[in-house]
């Protein structure tokens, strides 16, 4: 999950190369989210029936190959091809690295393993800026050695999932066909309301990694890109520390104070934007991080709990596509707005949208879901 955020630091390097501004660059990052849905769709249940451990070495492949992307010289299409390959590493590492963990988890750490995992997801998801703004910003070679550690890495991952042992043994028949999406009558205001406030939370997610480095460098005039990590990397951590304290309250409860959080995160940083204030942007992400952190986990685990057992794996991956939904359209339409009215008005019409969506989830999760 590291290398899928590694390019964040470096897009204004990259726009700086191709001569882009903000709205491809919203695109190129929205490719990722593209190719985290597609594999999803189409490769999140074979794990269940060929085993776990040949698609997880797809997955590793698949990033191995992203980074390889990255590292040719030349075109503006390399990014677009190096997100596509990374989102569908992603798409198969988000359901079967998961599974894998809780899978070979005792009985009793079952819980515990399902919060290991979602860490894990997220602290590599916020890992990935801070290498890169370092590397790029303190080593040479500021476009390629990131990817070349990536590389490495993804080379000592393939040996460690060699090593462990495959807990799903492949059936006689298969079933690769892709997932429907779908969702059943009488859990669906349940899935609309979690499903609103993931996409308002993922959204803050999508606009600290794809617009953050652009709005620290023009608006705010700090163009370290170590820094631009080190942002990055506390809001997922906030999420972190947000899914941890989620799983100790009522999932109600939980959802209902995420969204709360997440309002209160927007506005800060909907405010920080037109005063220039680094210190309230970053107390804002950390702020919404956290809110997300929390209705994102409540509001998986709510809709988990109520799908029936022989239909979880569908509604969970439609669950999953509304959030990449969410992290990649209003990113393009900050882009977008950004290219016409600039990065400040763009970032406080994007930060109230947030807001507004977090208020509409929090409406519905205090309505009876019958």
């Amino acid at each position: 999950m590291l290398g899928t955020t590694l390019p964040t630091p470096l897009y204004p390097l990259y726009a700086t190369k191709f001569g882009f501004g903000e709205l491809v660059t919203t695109v190129v990052f929205a490719t990722y989210a593209v190719g985290v849905t597609a594999g999803l769709l189409l490769f999140g249940h074979w794990s269940d029936q060929i085993g776990r451990r040949p698609l997880l070495l797809a997955g590793l492949g698949l990033s191995a190959l992203s980074a390889i992307a990255y590292l040719l010289p030349g075109e503006l299409g390399w990014l677009f091809v190096g997100r596509m390959l990374s989102g569908l590493s992603a798409g198969i590492f988000t359901g079967t690295a998961t599974a894998t963990i809780i899978d070979l988890a005792p009985a009793h750490e079952k819980a515990r393993a399902s919060l290991l995992a979602a860490a894990v997801n997220m602290g590599g998801l916020g890992l990935g800026p801070l290498l890169a703004g370092v590397l790029s910003e303190y080593a040479p070679l500021p476009l390629q050695l990131s990817f070349i550690v990536d590389l490495v890495l993804v080379a000592i991952g393939a040996l460690c999932v060699l090593v462990v042992r495959d807990p799903v043994s492949r059936v006689a028949t298969l079933r690769l066909r892709p997932r429907p999406l779908r969702v059943p009558p009488q859990i669906r205001a349940l899935f609309t309301r979690a499903a609103i406030a993931g996409f308002a939370g993922f959204a803050v997610l999508g606009l600290f990694t794809a617009v953050s480095p652009a709005f620290l460098g023009t608006v705010l005039h700090h163009r370290n890109r170590a820094l631009v990590g080190v942002i990055v990397l506390v809001v997922f951590a906030a999420s972190v520390a947000g899914q941890g304290l989620s799983s100790r309250v009522d999932l109600d409860r939980a959802l209902e104070l995420g969204c709360g959080i997440l309002i209160a995160g927007a506005v800060l940083v909907g405010i920080s934007l037109p005063l220039h204030s680094l210190a309230l942007l970053i107390v804002g992400g950390i702020v919404a991080g956290f809110g997300q952190g929390m209705s994102f986990r409540a509001g998986l685990g709510s809709v988990a709990a109520a799908t029936p057992a022989d239909q979880r794996g569908e509604v969970t991956s439609t669950f999953f596509v509304m959030l990449y939904v969410g992290i990649s359209v209003p990113v393009i339409g900050d882009g977008a707005l950004a290219s016409a009215f600039g990065l400040v008005s763009a970032g406080i019409v994007f930060a109230a949208v947030v807001a507004l969506l977090a208020a509409v989830a929090l409406v519905l999760v205090r309505r009876p879901t019958g």
